[in-house]
């Protein structure tokens, strides 16, 4: 019942956003473009370790993410390139975030970590492929959106290791929770780019079975 009421209020205040935004006339991929750059500058606090600034960032980023599709349908300027461009730049954003924190575990502090940096590299990998292999699929004519780690599950778990990790000299286990999250974000996106492909593969036999058949 909370849950559902925080939601209903918080499309409220999109709503009005987009309204807003629609109103004034603010293009769509002008939104998109705010939206990556604030991802980077996401991807600049990851990398001087300022993990719960990236946190809150990242949010307002991925509120900007909600806003574009919305202002351009309630416009009516829908075009293939806003499409492409939001497609494009949404793994720009995932990588840039990935790749400050892969800074941050890889720089010369006491929380170096190579076992952090291949997690958080396997996991931007493996997000970029789950991602690549749908846009793939779909436009060989099967649509794949499977698995249960997918980009907003991601950008949920990065938001909660960020908003977890803020006093690196802590003892409290509730203050350094990034690399537990980097754990689930590296096998899950794994998996979840398997399924896909399984899935994909699965599909395009039963297309082929029922074209020979």
């Amino acid at each position: 019942m909370l849950g559902a009421s925080i939601g209903r209020g918080a499309m409220r205040i999109i709503n009005a956003m987009v309204r807003g935004l629609a109103s004034a006339g603010v293009p769509p991929n002008v939104l998109t473009t705010i939206g990556v750059s604030i991802n980077v500058f996401c991807g600049v606090l990851f990398g001087m370790g300022e993990f719960f600034w990236a946190g809150i960032v990242l949010i307002a980023a991925n509120l900007f993410d909600m806003l574009d599709g919305n202002v351009a349908r309630l416009t009516g300027n829908v075009t293939k390139f806003g499409s492409f461009l939001d497609s494009s730049l949404d793994r720009l954003s995932d990588m840039v975030v990935f790749l400050g924190i892969i800074a941050f575990y890889a720089s010369n502090t006491p929380q170096r970590s190579l076992l952090n940096v291949i997690l958080a590299g396997t996991a931007m990998i493996a997000s970029v492929m789950v991602s690549y292999t749908t846009a793939r699929s779909e436009a060989l004519g099967v649509k794949a959106n499977v698995g249960f780690l997918q980009r907003p599950e991601r950008i949920v778990l990065l938001i909660i290791g960020a908003l977890s990790t803020w006093d690196w000299n802590s003892d409290v286990w509730w203050f350094n929770r990034m690399p537990q999250v980097l754990w689930v974000l590296a096998v899950g996106s794994v998996w979840t780019m398997i399924h896909r492909m399984y899935f994909i593969w699965k599909e395009f036999r039963r297309m082929e079975q029922a074209a020979a058949g």
